[in-house]
């Protein structure tokens, strides 16, 4: 079994959230197997920073639907976009 890695754009709700607090709730919140790799921060406007949250998860996972459900259950999160998917 071969592994994916995808990067996902997560959209805080406001500026205000507590950007490092919501990028530990995202690494709490993945699915068994999956793995947090990385996360960078992209300003977007007005104060708002995205979180570009690189995640590894079996191919046999189902793509990437598990993650973004998981992580637009999480506390804080407006919106993801799946930016790169990427076969490792």
């Amino acid at each position: 079994m071969g592994k994916v890695a995808a990067t996902l754009k997560v959209m805080p709700q406001s500026p205000e959230v507590d950007l490092d607090a919501l990028e530990e709730r995202l690494g709490e919140s993945l699915p068994e197997g999956a793995t947090l790799n990385r996360v960078d921060r992209e300003d977007i406007a007005f104060g708002l920073v995205a979180l570009m949250a690189t995640v590894v998860i079996p191919d046999d996972a189902g793509g990437t639907d598990v993650v973004e459900d998981a992580f637009g259950s999480v506390d804080g999160v407006e919106s993801i976009g799946v930016e790169n998917v990427t076969l490792i």
